[in-house]
């Protein structure tokens, strides 16, 4: 699995309210959480790259 360029993980936020992502593990791999309670969409990381489209979102839970 490739890991994510620091540089580009610092500068990452979530496209839906701009708030910062976490790093967390889902069933399927690396993932990006929203930090944001109140948005709290989770991305999915596919081969290190982020696919931060709110379409293709999870909601936790």
């Amino acid at each position: 699995m490739a890991t994510m360029e620091p540089w580009l993980r610092e500068i990452l936020r979530c496209p839906n309210c701009r708030a910062e992502l976490r790093d967390e593990t889902g069933a399927e791999g690396p993932e990006l959480a929203c930090t944001n309670t109140e948005c709290g969409l989770v991305y999915r990381v596919d081969d290190g790259v982020p696919v931060l489209l709110v379409d293709e979102a999870r909601r936790p839970g």
